[in-house]
């Protein structure tokens, strides 16, 4: 997509690369003047969030959630894209590698009445925003599915690897997002040295911070839940194993009376006996309700 310039004023000027190629990097780096090492951790996929000062150049380099996500989850681009913002002298250049949610927000926002003396900084301030927005609606969206794993663990009684997979996936993208949240940081804090003022820059943090518990929050959560699913594996397995060991106490007398009288000896009187045969059963029956007996006052 070719450099789009968003929004100009007397003062500022706003403008946006989407999929930046090599010639879009070096027209970047002999207009404006930016490093070109900045340039090139724009377009790397796996770069992680940071800020970084050249000169009169301010570069921020955020992470925003996106819906889109590999069936793997094992980097943090495959829950995230990268969003660069340079602020250089009333102007602000934002570039990413695919469509951004939170640029695609605010351009529809910058022409409204009361964005009429928007800067540089309050437009990286408002991108800000919407990143840590990202971050907040999936945290809701995670948490809803965890409700929804744990009324089917525990309220449906579902016991099954698909549950267990389904937790495994929560947690993996639950603390895929708290890595980047807590690199994040590095960012989030710089915002303080913009013209700014000092309300916008506190709404941000708390963002920030809220954004953060939510996600520790989270991940506390779902640890318990796997924890209680095995737990409920295990009891109910438990139980399996103490239905079958009850099983194997009325058995297991009768079976030895009966591998008795199962050998092949001659000398063994009682079964010459007319009535043996019947003694024989009725002693198998009066153990068997022996160990009955025993099992319930024992409430086994």
């Amino acid at each position: 997509m070719p450099i789009e310039i968003i929004y100009r004023n007397d003062h500022c000027e706003w403008i946006d690369v989407e999929a930046p190629t090599e010639e879009d990097l070096q027209f970047l780096h002999q207009r404006y003047e930016i490093n070109l090492l900045l340039l090139e951790d724009t377009i790397d996929p796996n770069h992680l969030p940071k800020f970084e000062e050249d000169g009169n150049v301010k570069f921020f380099l955020m992470r925003e959630n996106t819906e889109l996500e590999r069936q793997n989850l094992n980097t943090i681009s495959d829950i995230s894209t990268k969003l660069g913002v340079f602020i250089i002298n009333g102007i602000i250049i934002t570039t990413h590698r695919m469509k951004n949610r939170s640029i695609y927000e605010l351009k529809k926002e910058i022409f409204l009445p009361e964005n009429k003396e928007v800067t540089p900084d309050k437009i990286a301030l408002n991108l800000a925003l919407k990143v840590m927005k990202s971050y907040d609606d999936e945290s809701q969206n995670l948490m809803e599915t965890m409700d929804n794993v744990e009324n089917e663990i525990f309220l449906k009684n579902t016991n099954n690897t698909v549950q267990i997979r389904r937790l495994y996936k929560l947690k993996r993208k639950s603390g895929l997002n708290t890595r980047i949240l807590n690199i994040s940081t590095v960012w989030v804090d710089k915002f303080k040295i913009l013209n700014l003022e000092e309300a916008a820059v506190t709404d941000l943090t708390d963002k920030y911070k809220d954004v953060i518990a939510d996600f520790e929050h989270l991940n506390a959560q779902i640890t318990n839940l796997i924890s209680m699913y095995l737990a409920l594996s295990d009891q109910k397995a438990n139980q399996v194993m103490k239905v079958l060991a009850i099983y194997s106490m009325y058995f297991f007398p009768i079976t030895f009376i009966a591998g008795i009288y199962g050998m092949n000896f001659d000398n063994m009187p009682e079964l010459h006996q007319k009535y043996g045969y019947f003694f024989t059963l009725g002693l198998m029956a009066f153990i068997a309700l022996l160990t009955f007996i025993y099992v319930r006052r024992k409430k086994w």
